[in-house]
């Protein structure tokens, strides 16, 4: 039976992807044909939580916000995927964009994945002020101050001289994988124009909780569940919260990190259900 997270899930994914859809209707073309392609056959825990967190806040309509994180998200992935980067030839067990076309396309593909992320945050029916502060927090996430910066950090990691202390693994991976996941926690707190906090709490964590999980899955995932390369990290030597706080640690970390994500909802009682159960989804999963 599929629980009620799962559900929602789900259907987060489904809105998201026909959001974007719908956005691309009128279009044609090797882009955004591979645009449509990259949003599909993700977890969408990123817009699930945007609409999770949106009904929280009593946000009835929060899908083309949702669908944009889902934009940011797989924008990040297509470039992160490029020879001049991680260069794999698999996501979601499926090839990757510039395999599947070229590297030209996933070039473009990124940018107006990024570009669409804006547009539909912009032309939905919030409030100016949810407008403009979903539009400016999204661009710190995403930037320099966030997802952007930690990938930077990661890569001029793999040429250092000393490997990264585990506090500097911490701050690289609050900015790669935590940003977008924070944002998303927070976004349904920003479309009511409430404080952020306890949602901003629960995001930090759940993403901390998140990159240790895929540090896990890298050590004893099966890349077929995983639906992209496993132990690439060990074979390059790359610091990681599993070479510092071993496997067996690493697991109590995220499971300390998900009952504090867990904790920070106390105050919304049984409405906070479902953002409970994706916590624990996090450290359970397998890919």
């Amino acid at each position: 039976m599929v629980n009620r997270f799962q559900a929602a899930l789900s259907d987060a994914a489904d809105q998201s992807q026909a959001e974007i859809k719908a956005a691309l209707a009128d279009l044609s073309g090797p882009v955004p044909e591979a645009m449509m392609y990259a949003v599909k056959g993700g977890k969408a825990l990123r817009g699930f939580l945007v609409i999770e967190s949106a009904r929280l806040n009593g946000v009835v309509d929060a899908v083309p916000i949702a669908a944009a994180i889902e934009c940011v998200h797989a924008y990040s992935l297509v470039h992160d995927d490029m020879p001049c980067m991680d260069d794999d030839q698999l996501r979601r067990g499926q090839p990757t964009v510039h395999v599947k076309w070229d590297e030209a396309t996933a070039v473009l593909v990124g940018d107006a994945l990024q570009a669409l992320a804006f547009e539909l945050v912009l032309s939905s029916d919030l409030s100016a002020a949810a407008r403009l502060d979903l539009s400016h927090s999204l661009s710190q996430a995403a930037g320099i101050q966030g997802m952007v910066g930690g990938q930077a950090a990661d890569i001029a990691a793999e040429t250092a001289s000393e490997p990264l202390t585990l506090d500097q693994i911490i701050a690289l991976q609050a900015g790669k994988t935590g940003a977008l996941i924070s944002w998303s926690a927070m976004a349904g707190a920003r479309m009511a124009q409430v404080d952020t906090d306890r949602l901003q709490r629960y995001g930090d964590a759940l993403g901390l909780a998140f990159q240790i999980w895929d540090d896990v899955l890298d050590v004893e995932g099966d890349a077929a569940a995983v639906g992209k390369a496993v132990g690439k990290d060990a074979a390059a030597g790359k610091a990681t919260f599993v070479s510092y706080l071993g496997l067996d640690g690493a697991k109590s970390r995220a499971k300390e990190l998900v009952d504090d994500a867990c904790d920070a909802l106390s105050i919304y009682g049984k409405e906070a259900d479902t953002l409970k159960e994706a916590a624990r989804f996090v450290i359970s999963r397998t890919h």
